[in-house]
């Protein structure tokens, strides 16, 4: 595969909850190169990336069996899927900083800060709070 193939694969297996960038791709195949386990090839102008014998025989290998990688990254495995939750956040706090007035970015800045500290609480807690799950937007 490309590198940009790989980044789509990873994505499409986590379900979108992680999506490698170019900055985390290209170093680690670098690297996997440096160690001979995956081979390099100029292919109409991109790099094509394959396992070499050593890296199919290095994962062949029980003594280096891994948990998958992959396993637990999908919302649906893992309740509620906190990375876009948060994604939606900043992006919500983005508007109000550009668009909205003192007030409303005073207000925000307190939103968050309590938010942080709401979190920080249920990991001190013995349970999680019942909270209310409805999303009122």
């Amino acid at each position: 595969m490309h590198g940009y193939q790989l980044m789509q694969a990873i994505a499409d297996r986590t379900g979108g909850v992680w999506k490698p960038s170019p900055g985390a791709i290209y170093p680690t195949i670098s690297q996997l190169e440096d160690e001979g386990l995956v081979r390099v090839e100029k292919d109409a102008g991109r790099k094509l990336v394959s396992l070499t014998d050593e890296g199919r025989a290095w994962i062949a290998d029980p003594a280096n069996e891994q948990t998958d990688p992959f396993a637990g990254h999908s919302a649906d495995e893992n309740g509620p899927d906190l990375r876009g939750a948060l994604r939606d956040l900043q992006a919500a706090a983005r508007v109000v900083a550009v668009s909205g007035t003192d007030t409303q970015i005073a207000a925000a800045h307190k939103a968050l800060v309590d938010a942080r500290k709401s979190l920080y609480l249920l990991l001190a807690e013995d349970s999680a709070p019942a909270t209310d799950t409805t999303d009122p937007i």
